[in-house]
């Protein structure tokens, strides 16, 4: 059977940057398992794999417009230092993990300012980024009635994205219809 839409797939994978440091990586003897055309996954990966078979395996290059999007510079922003731990010094590079009305989101702090601001960048880390990922087709069949309704569940009650777009018109399936990495969502931060 090969991997087309409405499909369980699992895949083992390892995902590098360009410069090949490695990012992440499916645990040994669990793969990683979705059904296609519910953006469980990023759509430049799902994309590539429509047409394999198990058993398949092969180097994938997904470019950000098809991973985590390009670097928006309206998502540099400033917020006051008091909105940070007083307990910490804040440095450029540190991330931190802040509450949305739509759940956590990661934030980078960019500059401290001198007005008692700090620059934060809330593009997803690897927005920007060419992904490189090394897969194996492990398994290829019809999802069981058992998964479909699990994945219904997880659209009825949140996002559900699961690090990608959760619908293929580019909405995150939660009713908003949002792509906006700073709502916190997941949708296209993952």
């Amino acid at each position: 059977m090969e991997i087309a839409e409405k499909i369980y797939v699992a895949i083992d994978y390892t995902l590098t940057l360009e410069s090949g440091q490695e990012i992440d990586k499916s645990p040994a003897g669990q793969p990683l398992g979705f059904i296609t055309g519910f953006g469980q996954v990023i759509p430049g990966l799902e994309k590539a794999l429509i047409g394999r078979v198990a058993g398949d395996s092969a180097q994938l290059v997904v470019e950000p417009d098809e991973a985590y999007g390009p670097i928006r510079d309206d998502l540099f922003q400033e917020i006051p230092k008091s909105q940070f731990p007083t307990d910490i010094e804040l440095t450029p590079g540190m991330n931190f993990e802040a509450q949305s009305p739509r759940g956590p989101m990661m934030i980078t702090i960019e500059r401290i300012n001198d007005n008692d601001t700090v620059t934060v960048d809330l593009n997803h880390p690897m927005a920007g980024k060419q992904l490189h990922f090394d897969i194996n087709v492990v398994e290829v069949r019809e999802p069981t009635p058992e998964e479909l309704q699990q994945l219904q569940a997880q659209f009825t009650d949140g996002c559900g994205c699961g690090g990608g777009q959760a619908d293929p018109s580019g909405g995150c399936g939660c009713g908003e219809g949002e792509k906006d990495p700073s709502s916190g969502c997941g949708c296209a931060c993952g």
